[in-house]
């Protein structure tokens, strides 16, 4: 998938509720509007990918404990050049929880969200406050399989029963607008 293809995907894509339809222009607009759009280098705003991520029983959500955040999240990462957003979320999976049984329940996008990033310290260097632009996909993962920490991002890797995963989180604002409406999209 390029650039266009994700953009004809992104147009096509019928928001959830308000939030959805406002990020769908955002990000539909940003990437139309700079070559950067999918490099760290534009210091406005980055695409990023991430994931929900189910077991085969479809009922339990994959996590890990973000450490920039200290707060139990989703897993995802930045574009980082790569225009195929479901790859990238796959990517960051197999990274992030150190598993390799990751496949797409649907290739199709699952969930549009612009989230702001305040500034902070990455690899000894401050990064600015910035948006991520992200486009969110529907993944099944094996719980059985073990899984490992990346111990520059996350200091933990668990599976929670479906209404859990939102309680576990410390981020309010995530709790309430994303991982809330990720499980009534399910």
């Amino acid at each position: 998938m390029n650039r266009f293809d994700l953009l004809k995907q992104l147009e096509n894509y019928v928001p959830f509720n308000e939030q959805e339809a406002k990020d769908k222009d955002l990000i539909i607009n940003f990437i139309n509007n700079n070559d950067d759009a999918f490099l760290r280098t534009n210091n406005i705003a980055h695409i990023t990918a991430s994931s929900w991520v189910l077991n085969k029983e479809r009922n339990k959500i994959l996590m890990i404990y973000h450490n920039i955040y200290n707060s139990w999240s989703w897993l995802g990462g930045h574009a980082d050049g790569e225009e195929d957003l479901l790859k990238v979320a796959i990517k960051e999976v197999k990274e992030e929880a150190g598993i390799e049984d990751v496949r797409p329940i649907s290739e199709e996008i699952f969930s549009l969200e612009s989230l702001t990033v305040d500034g902070h310290i990455k690899k000894g260097q401050y990064v600015s406050s910035h948006l991520h632009l992200n486009i969110t996909y529907l993944l099944e993962a094996d719980d059985k399989e073990s899984t490992s920490i990346k111990e520059d991002e996350n200091s933990g890797v668990a599976w929670f029963d479906i209404d859990e995963a939102v309680s576990k989180s410390s981020e309010e604002w995530f709790k309430e607008r994303i991982y809330t409406k990720l499980n009534q999209k399910l």
